[in-house]
């Protein structure tokens, strides 16, 4: 207190040096003793030396616990011109006592670090860097001119002298220009980073590193203008956008997410490449171990490009619209002409000069003369009659009464006596069944049982032996196909599109680009969605799947007035039409558009399944269609379809998450596939009339010494055999490649084996309709060869590889391209495009393949 008055009248001049009285000097000598003393037994008297330093200006110095440096900077900047200020330092000798620390004190920021620079990889691993450059942050100015000072503090513990460099420049190329690029060198110790302005009239830019070699590993990151500025590799994530990168990173960037209408681009290379896929080298033998990383520096160049503007967004738009909308102008004109060639066809054979007989509205009925008469035994009349009989009544339904009202239409050599009579017989049978609808009522009877087995077993079969069930009961059980995936459509979409929804609000909030597997280079935000063009290309799904039900219900439609008609072609002749399976395929295909999209919002491997789940629905529904066209009787049930196609899917699953490089996973999926390989070929080739029990291999043994070594005989059914013998030798190859390769992409690998299957029953099909007489129509042949030459495109731009979540994101990056249509869609965007139109031919071609056997009785139409 005695020293604090004293000072006071010092200041005032107001205190006389008489007032000082001998004994408080000597206090206060006392004190000041007491204090240099305190100093003295904590440690040395420090020495503050502050610096006048100039920029470019190389300062090498020496360090102790008891001297510490203070080098004082100034510099003008200018609200119109941002210059960078860059600080580097580095320490001369190879063993220190302590580190060093650095401190800039700014006017908005501090900024420190140690010199060696320490910075930890995976597993605690330290690698130090001894050579240190950051660039110093440049909050902006709101001055037209000022002149900003900053100081750099050098200081250490360690009681030896530490020699260290020191140079502080300015960086003039720190703001970056449009569209010019920028070469710069960057290492772990050294990130740089520089500044770009939203020029008028650009609100979105795509900011583009590239380099020439792949590793070191670094990180581009993009950052609001604030300080701090993270720049090093453990804490560049922080804020902002980031990802990682070997040759090729993009990220694009929107003004409306930076107020200040600029941000920083932040180039780190990091101390491991692990994260890029490349190897871990170092092993540390001691926990607190030093390694050195040895040299990581890596030669970079930036450029940053104007994004494509609203203009390019709305004409993306219309074009994806106008193609697929286009279809339903090409499918309302192809009615139209088929209607009046309908119209024109009715009224020429309506003509009153013209004998029923001749127009073909009567046609040879069903077994009249025996059927397949190279089956070597002839139906007796009896034979006929119940065949006849049984046909009509569990097939086809007309209402009351249904041909006690229909006019004789005339003799003809006999041939209308035969029909009225047989129509009689199949008029009584049918009013008999009305009392029940129910499949299980005839199948449950012995005696029909050992019918089926008579039927089924024939050397050569006709549509008419697997056309017997009641009509509808068949067309209820295909209908739960169409009601069973629109259920499954709505429990499974529902939680997709919550996830995806999640997936990307994580994106947007945590900025790691690293969860999604984008193509950089072409993806266009809208909103919250990070590549709207990849979303918008699979409108065509929704679109056509849309359009192939409308042009079901069409034929759905006409088909039961034909039927309301009593109209005997609807009736008795051509392949049996049930509708079901191919509601159930457009909805399949609308729903294939619908996850695609919620897949494309954040693809990655833990969603592909998304992708392809009702992929797998489709070509098996497809390979179903196919098959139930001439087996219409023994067709599987809707429970036992989805329920294989669920059992496909949870093996999909598996392989995702277990199947990568596992073989015990890989031998136990091989072997399920080849023993269910074996086991459809039986149920097809026996026509479902065998048995699996405890005498099956007894039956094997059995059948195996009678065919092939008492005998040497050939099989009975030599078409089903040549298929399932293809379809085995197909399958076995596929399940021997994914046992020796064991491909990471398990899920492809899955939908590949789907459709290779579908492909050699579809080649078949048309292979063995040719080769039974039958022909191919105009419009299915269109359909057939547009298809084809559609489906050669898709598959090459889907082959062109884009991203791939098999690797790294830092090098599915590798892999991206710049848009190639419209500066709006990718290679990746023309195959969702041609794919969709590819799948809708082929449902097409499906639909319309056997419309040549509209008029040809279901006795002279062969089952294979």
């Amino acid at each position: 207190m005695v020293l604090r008055s004293y000072w006071k009248c010092r200041l005032k001049g107001s205190c006389s040096p008489g007032w000082m009285r001998p004994g408080l000097v000597a206090v206060f000598w006392f004190g000041v003793i007491q204090l240099v003393c305190g100093a003295g037994a904590v440690g040395e008297v420090k020495s503050v030396v502050q610096k006048e330093a100039e920029f470019d200006m190389t300062y090498n110095d020496t360090v102790t616990s008891v001297n510490q440096t203070i080098y004082s900077f100034n510099h003008t900047i200018s609200r119109n011109k941002t210059e960078g200020v860059r600080v580097t330092v580095d320490v001369m000798q190879q063993h220190l006592e302590s580190p060093i620390l650095f401190v800039v004190r700014q006017k908005q920021a501090v900024m420190s670090f140690q010199l060696p620079l320490i910075l930890r990889g995976l597993y605690q691993r330290k690698y130090p860097y001894k050579h240190v450059g950051r660039t110093l942050c440049q909050p902006p100015t709101l001055a037209a001119s000022e002149t900003q000072y900053f100081f750099v503090d050098v200081s250490t513990l360690s009681s030896q002298g530490t020699n260290y460099q020191l140079r502080v420049s300015r960086v003039e190329s720190f703001t970056l220009q449009t569209d010019k690029k920028f070469s710069f060198t960057a290492s772990p110790s050294q990130p740089q980073f520089f500044k770009y302005v939203f020029p008028e009239g650009v609100d979105t830019v795509i900011v583009k590193v590239n380099s020439d070699v792949n590793f070191p590993c670094s990180v581009m990151s993009v950052q609001d203008i604030q300080c701090p500025v993270y720049d090093l590799d453990n804490n560049v994530a922080f804020i902002g956008m980031y990802q990682t990168m070997t040759k090729k990173g993009a990220i694009t960037v929107q003004k409306k997410d930076f107020p200040s209408n600029s941000f920083y681009v932040v180039v780190v290379v990091k101390t491991e490449d692990e994260a890029c896929g490349g190897p871990l080298r170092f092993y540390p033998l001691r926990p607190d171990e030093l390694i050195d990383a040895g040299n990581r520096t890596k030669d970079l160049d930036v450029v940053v490009s104007p994004a494509i503007d609203s203009e390019k967004y709305w004409m993306g738009v219309l074009f994806c619209s106008g193609i697929f909308l286009s279809f339903y102008v090409l499918t309302l004109l192809v009615t139209c002409v088929e209607n009046k060639r309908m119209k024109m066809k009715e009224k020429f054979e309506n003509k009153p000069d013209m004998s029923p007989a001749e127009t073909g509205k009567i046609p040879a009925f069903p077994y009249e003369y025996g059927s397949f008469a190279d089956n070597g035994s002839t139906l007796s009349s009896e034979a006929i009659t119940d065949s006849a009989t049984s046909t009509d009544n569990n097939y086809g339904y007309l209402g009351k009464e249904p041909f006690k009202r229909r006019p004789f239409l005339g003799h003809h050599h006999g041939v209308a006596v035969r029909i009225e009579r047989s129509l009689d017989s199949i008029a009584r049978s049918r009013q008999e069944s009305l009392s029940s609808v129910e499949e299980d009522d005839y199948d449950t009877l012995d005696d029909i049982d050992s019918d089926k087995n008579i039927v089924r077993t024939k050397k050569y079969l006709c549509v008419a032996d697997l056309a017997r069930k009641d009509k509808r009961v068949l067309s209820k059980k295909y209908q739960i196909y169409f009601w069973n995936i629109a259920t499954i459509a709505v429990f499974y979409a529902l939680p997709v599109i919550q996830l995806v929804i999640t997936y990307q609000t994580v994106v947007n909030v945590t900025g790691n680009q690293d969860i999604c597997y984008y193509n950089f280079l072409c993806a266009h935000p809208l909103g919250a969605l990070s590549a709207f063009n990849n979303i918008l290309s699979n409108l065509g799904y929704v679109l056509l799947g849309l359009l192939f039900l409308f042009i079901v219900l069409k034929r759905d439609v006409a088909h039961k007035r034909a039927l309301d008609r009593n109209n005997l072609n609807a009736l008795e002749c051509g392949i049996p039409k049930h509708f079901g399976v191919y509601y159930a395929m457009g909805t399949a295909l609308m729903m294939e558009g619908l996850l695609s999209a919620c897949y494309h919002v954040c693809p990655n491997y833990t969603n592909f399944q998304f992708d392809t789940s009702f992929m797998y629905m489709i070509a098996g529904l497809c390979m179903l269609k196919l098959y139930q066209k001439r087996h219409p009787d023994i067709n599987a049930s809707a429970y036992t379809a989805y329920a294989c196609l669920a059992a496909v899917i949870f093996f999909s699953v598996l392989g995702v998450v277990f199947g990568k490089g596992n073989m015990v996973f890989w031998i136990v999926f091989s072997v399920i596939h080849i023993l269910a390989t074996l086991f459809l070929s039986t149920q097809l080739y026996y026509m479902g009339r065998w048995r699996l029990d405890s005498g099956v291999l007894r039956r094997i043994v059995y059948v195996l010494y009678t065919d092939c070594i008492r005998q040497c005989s050939g099989p009975m059914y030599i078409d089903r055999m040549v298929l399932l013998v293809m379809g085995n030798i197909v399958n076995w190859s596929l399940a021997a490649y994914g046992l020796i390769e064991r491909p990471n992409d398990f899920a492809s690998y899955l939908l590949a084996i789907a459709i290779c299957n579908l492909l050699l029953y579809f080649a078949f099909y048309i292979i063995m309709k040719l080769r039974s007489g039958e022909r191919i129509k105009c419009l299915p042949l269109v359909c057939i060869l547009f298809t084809a030459v559609v489906w050669g495109f898709a598959l090459y731009f889907f082959f062109q590889g884009l991203s791939t979540w098999q690797k790294t994101p830092a090098e599915s990056r590798e892999h991206n391209r710049d848009c190639i249509l419209l500066s709006f869609f990718d290679d990746h965007d023309i195959w969702h495009f041609l794919s969709s139109i590819a799948m809708f031919g082929s449902f097409l071609v499906l639909l319309t393949m056997d419309d040549d056997l509209d008029t040809i009785q279901r006795d002279k139409i062969y089952v294979f």
